[in-house]
């Protein structure tokens, strides 16, 4: 089992070398934040322990990592704004429709910049919360400035994570990979019940 782990990496480390993998991090960033099927976050700490151990460049990674974050999470945001007069009218066609569109409104008014920059580091979470903005209708200057800010910080720590994973681990591939991925899961998690714990007597019946 150890043998087939340590392959994996192994190959992992090989493909994450190449050049293109500049490309496969703007390209997966930018459709995870509307189609999160693969988590961006692990191919830019993927990148960013390459970057650790010497194969590409950790700024690089980053300014494309939050490209294409914020491209993402602004293609997001229209499609809400596209859509939002037909969800809105499905919405209000139900007294707990209308509570949850004047709940999801309430929320990003109140928190605002840090709801955003909160839902970054949450799988799935940051598809909900930039389609909300679009459907409530959310100043376009206000979500430019705050996806920015989101993405420029979310892209700096996933690639600083991987760079320090592999600049700790240098002459372990695989446990480089493993301490950055398991740092990451643990930080999700840590967001998230933090996440839940703030909503769950706000969130309507």
């Amino acid at each position: 089992m150890l043998d087939f782990v340590n392959s994996i990496f192994d190959w992992l480390k090989d493909y994450s070398a190449s050049p293109w993998f500049y490309l496969i991090i703007i390209v997966v960033a930018f459709f995870d934040s509307f189609f999160p099927v693969v988590p961006s976050e692990t191919m830019v700490i993927i990148g960013g322990v390459s970057a650790g151990l010497g194969q590409l460049e950790w700024p690089l990674i980053a300014l494309l990592a939050a490209a294409g974050a914020f491209l993402g999470d602004n293609f997001a945001y229209y499609i809400g704004v596209f859509f939002s007069e037909r969800l809105q009218q499905r919405y209000n066609k139900s007294n707990k429709g209308r509570q949850r569109l004047r709940w999801a409104q309430h929320q990003i008014e109140n928190r605002g910049g840090n709801l955003l920059i909160t839902a970054r580091f949450i799988p799935g979470g940051r598809t909900i919360v930039t389609l909300s903005c679009g459907i409530t209708g959310q100043s376009r200057r206000w979500f430019l400035k705050w996806s920015a800010i989101a993405a420029v910080i979310w892209g700096l720590y996933a690639t600083l994570l991987g760079f320090i994973g592999g600049k700790s681990f240098q002459d372990n591939h695989t446990k480089a990979f493993i301490t950055a991925f398991s740092i990451a899961i643990v930080a999700t998690v840590i967001v998230e019940i933090v996440r839940h714990f703030r909503t769950r007597h706000s969130t309507p019946d």
